[in-house]
């Protein structure tokens, strides 16, 4: 108790610091990035009560296995929290949920509800995701919506992913940094139902429940995604693999919601296909701009692609989408990773923000997520991780919130409302920057 007393102080004293410094960006986002570096802890009284628990509806982004989860805890807490007021007066702020037993970040139950601690320090009361109205429903199959089109972002979302596998896999072409596999295995071992691939019907029967409770619900956006696929997956090449889906919702649902999908770089003529489909928003993801970083930390993507060949494609599907609809994402930190990484903030910073200015002066606004070394991972595997530090990701904010400027782009599609108090982008504060005027 005293060694974590000690370091909510210092986390206490180091958010005080860097709210000092960085004032052009909101301290929601700064306070946001820390508890998603760090992770969150709960008291079992805390979860009482009913509300969306986490689906782990692609990856883990827990700091510890599930196996080694108390059973109070396991597939027990909410996706997301919402923090407001507390000392520092917070706006709402939507915070992916990160499993960490020992972050000084604790969510405790009080007589007005759950909050959120650091130490002493009371961050503010807490509102979790409440159960979409259609979630208690079961497919023809008997699977429930959860496991097959789950929402995150308090509704705004549905995640679609159609493969919950990747065709990249072992240390020597996985990304390093993704537990895409190693989540699902953890799934299966807990005897979760985790459907490996999923049925473009199953999704669609789901979709049509979504589809007559909109009135009363929050859907705005759905992301189709999975794991890669190098040779072929049913039968399909990974074009014609995703492709089936994005035809199905779009045919039954025509620009019902902003359709996005999450893959490798494709070349024009296959983007073509998804864009006449009735898809908006293409995220071919970068993940890491170093050139021998990309190399070493995504090693499927350099072998079977090629940095170069990835950021041209990225650069082509403008032609087809419009720039503004693209939108690749890089993790934020892990060009800090060891043993690969640049040894300084601001070196790891100076990299990704030439990232951010060749595609940002080209119309294309790349996203990030925030790193946390998952178990399993082969970065996790190969020496002990330590998180990114909190100035990090107040540097990297700042800078993709400055190039944003610069250029002079339009908000990201498909992210809802910018700005503090409105973001229900949850695994960074990108959003949360975006048109803030500063203190």
């Amino acid at each position: 108790m005293i060694a974590l007393t000690s370091v909510a102080s210092e986390r206490l004293a180091e958010l005080t610091r860097l709210e000092g410094i960085y004032r052009n960006i909101p301290f929601e986002a700064i306070i946001k990035q820390d508890v998603l570096r760090m992770g969150l802890a709960f008291e079992d009284a805390s979860l009482d009560g009913e509300f969306k628990a986490k689906d782990y509806f692609i990856f883990t982004f827990d700091h510890v296995p599930l196996a080694d989860q108390k059973d109070t805890i396991r597939f027990k807490v909410p996706e997301e929290i919402r923090v407001r007021g507390g000392q520092f007066g917070l706006l709402p702020t939507i915070i992916s949920v990160r499993i960490n037993p020992g972050s000084p970040y604790v969510v405790r139950a009080t007589e007005t509800g759950p909050h959120l601690f650091l130490g002493s320090a009371d961050l503010g009361s807490l509102d979790f995701p409440p159960i979409p109205s259609w979630y208690g429903r079961k497919t023809a199959s008997g699977k429930l919506p959860g496991e097959v089109a789950p929402v995150i972002e308090w509704g705004y979302l549905i995640y679609i992913t159609a493969f919950r596998n990747c065709q990249y896999f072992g240390k020597d072409e996985e990304c390093a940094f993704c537990d895409i596999n190693h989540n699902y295995r953890q799934q299966k071992h807990e005897g979760r139902p985790y459907t490996g691939v999923k049925s473009p019907e199953e999704i669609v029967e789901v979709l049509s429940w979504i589809n007559e409770t909109e009135a009363g619900d929050s859907a705005r956006a759905y992301t189709i995604t999975g794991g890669s696929v190098t040779s072929q997956l049913r039968g399909l090449s990974e074009v014609d693999f995703y492709l089936q889906y994005a035809n199905a919702i779009e045919s039954k649902f025509p620009k019902r919601w902003i359709g996005k999908i999450v893959t490798q770089a494709w070349e024009k003529s296959e983007i073509q296909k998804f864009k006449d489909a009735g898809i908006q928003i293409y995220h071919p993801n970068y993940e890491v701009w170093d050139a021998e970083l990309f190399k070493k930390i995504c090693p499927g993507k350099e072998r079977y692609i090629g940095r170069d060949q990835w950021i041209r494609r990225i650069l082509d599907s403008a032609e087809i989408m419009g720039p503004a609809n693209v939108i690749p994402n890089f993790v934020g930190g892990v060009e800090l990773s060891k043993p690969w990484g640049f040894k300084t903030i601001d070196e790891a910073v100076a990299s990704t923000s030439e990232g951010l200015d060749f595609f940002m002066k080209h119309g294309i606004a790349p996203r990030f997520t925030t790193w946390c070394p998952e178990p399993f991972t082969t970065l996790t595997t190969m020496q002990e991780q330590e998180s990114p530090p909190l100035e990090y990701f107040c540097k990297i904010l700042t800078a993709w919130k400055e190039t944003h400027e610069r250029y002079s782009l339009p908000v990201p599609p498909g992210y809802g409302e910018p700005g503090p108090g409105k973001a229900v982008f949850s695994v960074s504060a990108f959003m949360d920057v975006i048109g803030y005027k500063g203190r």
